[in-house]
């Protein structure tokens, strides 16, 4: 079981099933729902996202309410040893730095308790707050993947590879 990990303004802890209405919820706003996939049922999605065995999810809290959810995965083969981030915030605290917290949070312990050394986020090519939140964290531009994922809409949309070196960690 993954520990509780504190940020600045956020804590990441751990999902469990209680979190899956308010993370469907999250999920169901217009501006996540555009970025993540989920179909018709987003409680289920969000429920396979928790039980998804090569990935750990961490609720995002603030102020005592969940305002997200985290997520990494590893490369385990040790000529590639890596980790990827994914995550979304309740557009209602968009603005805040929360999403820069927790980024920079995972990153800390992704780097310092996993042993990690390279880390990678591949947010939409055109997510352009996203993309300036994790510079914020460190995270430079590798380069545009091309037609790299289905939206709901049904078209392909490039995404931006984008990686953070243990050195390069950005404290804020």
């Amino acid at each position: 079981m993954e520990e509780t990990l504190r940020g600045t303004a956020v804590t990441l802890r751990p999902a469990i099933d209680a979190d899956i209405p308010a993370l469907a919820r999250i999920r169901s706003t217009p501006e996540v729902f555009r970025r993540w996939r989920g179909g018709e049922d987003l409680a289920a999605a969000v429920a396979e996202d928790l039980r998804e065995p090569e990935t750990t999810t961490y609720v995002v809290e603030f102020g005592g309410r969940v305002v997200g959810a985290i997520q990494w995965s590893e490369e385990t083969d040790p000529d590639y040893r890596h980790a990827g981030i994914d995550l979304y915030i309740d557009p209602a605290v968009h603005g805040r730095g929360l999403g820069t917290d927790a980024v920079r949070t995972l990153a800390r312990h992704l780097f310092a308790d996993r042993g990690h050394h390279r880390l990678v986020i591949d947010p939409a090519a055109d997510n352009a707050a996203a993309i300036r939140s994790y510079v914020k964290v460190g995270f430079r531009p590798v380069g545009v993947m091309r037609d790299y994922e289905r939206g709901p809409d049904g078209t392909w949309h490039d995404g931006l590879l984008m990686d953070l070196l243990v050195g390069e960690l950005n404290e804020g």
